[in-house]
């Protein structure tokens, strides 16, 4: 009798995290928060510190054809910085572990760190430590990023109540279609080695694919505003994606406006030439890295007229379910995509 054996795929990244999470046992009285938000708390006194890792594969996450050394190294930073930043904490720390294969040269590796320094000062953080190693098939970067906050200040996903103001900061969809024109120029410049890629007009999405930059400034902003949300995220697997965690950690339903959502002009046009419809690219791009939170009806005043925080929508209850309200005032269920790494 053959052994049983089950997909990744058939799980996704969402069911495998759970599958691992359902036999961790935590035993220690300072884990206030395992698997399941986007960073591990630890108690610290009189404050947290909170812990996130990513995993960043040459050839799943970047392409070193059109991604420079540089911002592949500031971004790695970045994406963990911004898992700090959606527990409304400040960075302190990070490592930085890197697989190379023999390919890469010394000064591959300083163009690399190039970008991870200029992260580090950016984001006021101290590069620590970390482990080097090597690979057979490109390049791999582990960064972990630690972070602090005081204990009543932190926000994890599951605060969200009924009614509460659901926000999202800049604008969405840019890094999806960011990342289409690179691919399109890439297949360009393959058939023709002698065509020069046109990117000239699509500088803002190219560039929130290439270099994201994580908001720490409205972590500093509501800070200064006098507002802790009730809940927060990053959107990094797109914003459908993020509302479902949301709605699922706080259990309450989530209820979006179309003409609400956040889109730049040249993401937009940008989509439409590309044959993609916009919302869809709002709703399901990933890698914006924005924040996406609730606050109580009570701060809705205390951040209104913040030129770069949306309000979107509002948390119902759950049995409403999760629904996208379009242009035309019809009611659409929202469907969460988000990244499909296990296809």
């Amino acid at each position: 009798m053959s052994e049983k054996r089950t997909e990744i795929g058939d799980l996704g990244e969402f069911g495998l995290i759970d599958h691992i999470k359902e036999r961790v046992k935590l035993s220690q009285k300072s884990t206030l928060k395992g698997i399941g938000d986007d960073t591990a708390v630890i108690d610290a006194g009189d404050h947290v510190k909170v812990v996130s890792t990513d995993l960043l594969l040459e050839g799943v996450h970047f392409d070193l054809s059109y991604a420079p050394l540089p911002h592949v190294g500031f971004k790695a930073v970045a994406v963990n910085v911004s898992d700090i930043a959606s527990m409304n904490a400040v960075p302190t720390q990070i490592t930085v572990s890197i697989a190379l294969s023999n390919r890469f040269s010394v000064e591959a590796v300083d163009a690399l760190y190039e970008g991870i320094y200029a992260a580090c000062e950016h984001y006021g953080v101290d590069l620590v430590g970390g482990d080097t190693t090597a690979s057979r098939s490109g390049l791999v970067i582990s960064v972990t990023a630690i972070g602090e906050v005081d204990k009543d200040k932190v926000v994890y996903r599951d605060g969200a109540k009924m009614n509460d103001i659901l926000c999202v900061t800049g604008d969405l969809g840019g890094a999806l279609v960011g990342l289409q024109i690179l691919e399109r120029e890439k297949q360009v410049f393959l058939a023709n080695p002698d065509m020069k890629p046109e990117l000239d007009k699509y500088t803002l999405v190219t560039g929130r694919q290439l270099k994201p930059d994580a908001r720490m400034d409205i972590i500093h902003e509501l800070k200064e505003l006098g507002v802790v949300p009730t809940s927060m995220i990053d959107v990094s697997d797109g914003l459908a994606s993020e509302i479902f965690h949301i709605c699922k950690g706080s259990k309450v339903g989530a209820t979006i406006y179309e003409d609400k959502l956040p889109i730049d002009k040249q993401t937009f046009d940008t989509a439409v030439e590309l044959n993609l419809d916009p919302i869809t690219c709002v709703l399901n791009g990933g890698e914006d890295y924005e924040l996406l939170f609730t606050i109580s009806q009570e701060d809705f005043k205390k951040v209104e007229k913040h030129p770069d925080i949306h309000f979107i929508g509002h948390m119902t209850k759950p049995e409403e379910g999760k629904f996208l309200v379009t242009k035309s005032g019809t009611a659409v269920k929202i469907k969460a995509q988000g990244w499909q790494h296990f296809d």
